[in-house]
């Protein structure tokens, strides 16, 4: 399993256990760049830390504080929105270029649905 598959396992994971999902944003919103394949990707992260640590590290994130969303709230309204206006989830972001796996929202809402189940 590569980094970002790791990244992406604990996103969910993490997710799942502590019932809360992590964003930055600043004073024009959350951030949604584009991908090496051109696609527009929202990050979220499964930990405070790990936000954190993104924001800390990488000047183009310097100025974003780290926003806290219930996963109830992020489940029931963010990711629909996100699926509504085309945008990924970035999954973990993490590195000197904070990247790591962009799903479409639908594809996070069946995996969060799978691991409940376990």
């Amino acid at each position: 399993m590569g980094i970002s598959a790791a990244h992406a396992s604990a996103f969910y994971d993490e997710v799942l256990g502590y019932r809360t999902v992590w964003a930055i944003s600043d004073v024009n919103g959350y951030p949604a760049p584009r991908n090496g394949d051109g696609h527009r990707s929202m990050p979220f992260w499964s930990a405070k830390s790990r936000a954190e640590r993104i924001t800390a590290s990488l000047d183009a994130y310097k100025e974003f504080s780290v926003v806290s969303i219930a996963l109830d709230e992020w489940r029931s309204r963010w990711l629909p929105g996100l699926d509504a206006d085309g945008i990924l989830v970035g999954l973990n972001w993490s590195g000197t270029h904070a990247t790591g796996y962009d799903v479409a929202p639908t594809e996070v809402m069946v995996s969060l649905s799978t691991r409940e189940l376990r």
